[in-house]
């Protein structure tokens, strides 16, 4: 389904990032020790959560024949003192749409494939790639 991957060399905390055939660049900010040179990893995280949520809504937006304009979504991660993740989704809908039909829009994107993912727990799987574990013979 997706695929990504990426890599660090010494450039502190440069990351280049390859998913299908787009190059994408992620750091942290000085206050981390990054130079800012491209979205920090929960920046990614909740873009893909925004994207998600104005692509399904402008597809059934489409296929309902509603005359939605534009669909925003502002997506804040929020993590506070007691470690307490959660994620904030506010939703602005335009064009000669009713608030029934906004309301509507607004429970399909609590539905979306990346909401859904999000919301209950996904199992990750770590292992080493075979050349990693392999000790150096070259010496």
């Amino acid at each position: 389904m997706a695929h990504a991957t990426g890599r660090i060399g010494t450039d502190r905390y440069k990351t280049d990032i390859a998913t299908g055939h787009h190059a994408l660049v992620a750091d942290e900010g000085p206050e981390f020790g990054g130079k800012d040179q491209g979205p920090a990893p929960y920046d990614l995280l909740i873009s893909a959560l925004a994207a998600c949520t104005v692509i399904t809504l402008r597809m059934y937006a489409d296929r309902k024949e509603w005359p939605v304009t534009a669909v925003h979504a502002d997506i804040h991660f929020r993590r506070d003192d007691a470690k307490v993740e959660s994620i904030d989704r506010v939703l602005r809908i335009e064009g000669a749409v009713d608030g029934d039909q906004k309301k509507r829009m607004a429970d399909i994107a609590e539905r979306t494939p990346v909401t859904l993912t999000l919301k209950r727990s996904l199992e990750i799987r770590t292992r080493l790639d075979r050349k990693s574990t392999r000790l150096n013979s070259s010496h």
